[in-house]
């Protein structure tokens, strides 16, 4: 028999046949010197095999243990390499980040000194709108929506959850005044922590309405989303209310943490289900990060089907703060209301199930940058460490009401606005056909949009991404 070819050989005639067998080192350095040698995919599954045992150890307490592996993984992972080695270098820090929790003092001492100014923030975020099509999108959509349910109205109120890129409110004050019957009065509430944010949103879009002449008003609110007062919205008789949220409404799970474990005790996870997971990683045979994640046989094993129990709650009366705050949106009567949210169950309650999800979703966004921009692209680094790695480090690190990202699927957000006494508003097709056309000329064959219950979901190679639906209060 001719002898089998290194590249179609099985896994038992590579590298990979040792992950399994391997107990870490606590000698510096690789104890293993072919590790270096380990080409991208194998890497890759080897990068995976450590993350889950360093959870798992994290998990645990196994602190020595914990020490060990991020030794090994310290000597692939880089924040500047392939997809995967920069996936496992913001998980790492995570990881770490959440053991040094544990100590207090030690944590707060380490991060003393670090400032986070907003307008770096800013920046980030602009960075993101301008290299993903997800945003644009999503705004794309909203405003259609928004157009379509203000037909023949002649004063509209828009609440904006968030208010921090014009953009959006930019193509729709030029989409109003287009209209056959004339542009309306147009207000629009923008909510947002940061009073300078609000004032350039307001000088932006008060200067693209006079140019217009659209007759207009902006009526500021500097508040955190928790801490809203719904008397300052001001929503008057004879208005036409619509309202709009992107990647803003997860946030507000956070507040009903605490009431859901005295509710419900965390579950616990048998480590055998770990170890299974990581042999069958060890059998993969993809080449990019995205499909190593995608094969069945890795997750299916461990994690639960999209709609356990264990992953969210089942019953969705009982988030004192989530159900008063939608049914306080409610309580506005909006013609329309359109939700952007990621469209990913982060908010598990084990610490294994949100590494599995948020590493399938950040591996889609890490893989979209690999295929758009070169490694030594400074926007790229700035987008993957200050934005996904910070969310990243919130998903895995933090728990409790400091756990902000709290992404859940559309499936669940459905279920809740359902609740709320909100029913479902189809997109039309000619919305839908315009986010397509926008899609197809941004260059990039990855992405994809598909249309699932009246919703729209966007897609990179297929993984749903992000999701944006539109409601209307059920009478």
């Amino acid at each position: 028999m001719a002898p089998m070819d290194e590249r179609s050989s099985s896994v038992t005639s590579s590298p990979l046949q040792l992950f399994s067998m391997m107990s870490p080192s606590p000698s510096l350095g690789s104890p293993y010197p072919w590790v270096r040698e380990l080409k991208s995919e194998e890497r890759g599954l080897y990068l995976i095999h450590l993350l889950l045992t360093c959870a798992n150890h994290v998990a645990s307490g196994s602190l020595e243990n914990v020490n060990i592996t991020f030794e090994q993984i310290s000597q692939l992972a880089s924040a500047d390499g392939d997809t995967m080695q920069r996936i496992a270098a913001y998980f790492t820090e995570a990881l770490a980040d959440r053991i040094l929790k544990t100590w207090p003092g030690l944590h707060k001492a380490l991060n003393s000194t670090r400032i986070s100014l907003p307008s770096e923030e800013i920046l980030v975020r602009k960075l993101f709108f301008e290299l993903f099509p997800f945003l644009k999108m999503a705004y794309v959509i909203t405003n259609h929506a928004i157009i379509e349910s203000m037909e023949g109205e002649k004063m509209v109120h828009i609440i904006d959850l968030h208010s921090a890129e014009p953009a959006q409110w930019i193509a729709l004050l030029q989409a109003l005044s287009a209209r056959p019957e004339g542009s309306p009065h147009l207000r629009i509430t923008g909510i947002h922590p940061q009073k300078e944010v609000l004032e350039q949103m307001a000088h932006r879009l008060t200067e693209e309405a006079e140019k217009l002449d659209i007759p207009f008003q902006f009526n500021p609110i500097v508040s955190k989303l928790e801490n809203l007062d719904f008397e300052k919205l001001r929503v008057k008789n004879g208005e036409a209310l619509a309202i709009s949220s992107v990647l803003q409404l997860h946030s507000l799970l956070a507040f009903d943490d605490e009431f859901l474990r005295k509710k419900s005790p965390l579950p616990s996870k048998n480590s055998n289900e770990v170890v299974h997971l990581q042999q069958r990683v060890l059998q993969l045979n993809q080449t990019t990060m995205g499909e190593l994640l995608e094969n069945n046989d890795v997750v299916n094993r461990y994690s639960p089907s999209p709609d356990s129990a264990s992953s969210s709650p089942p019953s969705f009366t009982g988030h004192p703060k989530m159900d008063g705050f939608l049914n306080a949106l409610w309580g506005l009567t909006p013609k329309l209301m359109v939700l952007t949210e990621q469209d990913s169950n982060h908010n598990g309650s084990t610490l294994m199930e949100r590494l599995l999800e948020s590493l399938y979703f950040y591996a889609a966004l890490f893989d979209c940058l690999e295929s758009t921009l070169s490694r030594t692209s400074v926007e790229r680094l700035k987008v993957e460490k200050m934005l996904f790695g910070e969310e990243i480090k919130d998903i895995i690190a933090c728990e409790g009401v400091e756990r902000k990202e709290r992404h859940e699927k559309l499936e669940k957000w459905a279920q809740r606005l359902d609740s709320a006494g909100f029913h479902s508003v189809p997109l039309s097709y000619y919305c839908m056909l315009q986010a397509r056309r926008l899609l197809q000329g941004y260059g990039c064959d990855g992405y994809r949009i598909k249309e699932e219950n009246g919703c729209a979901v966007i897609c990179c190679q297929d993984r749903p991404l992000f999701s944006v639906s539109a409601w209307r209060c059920r009478k």
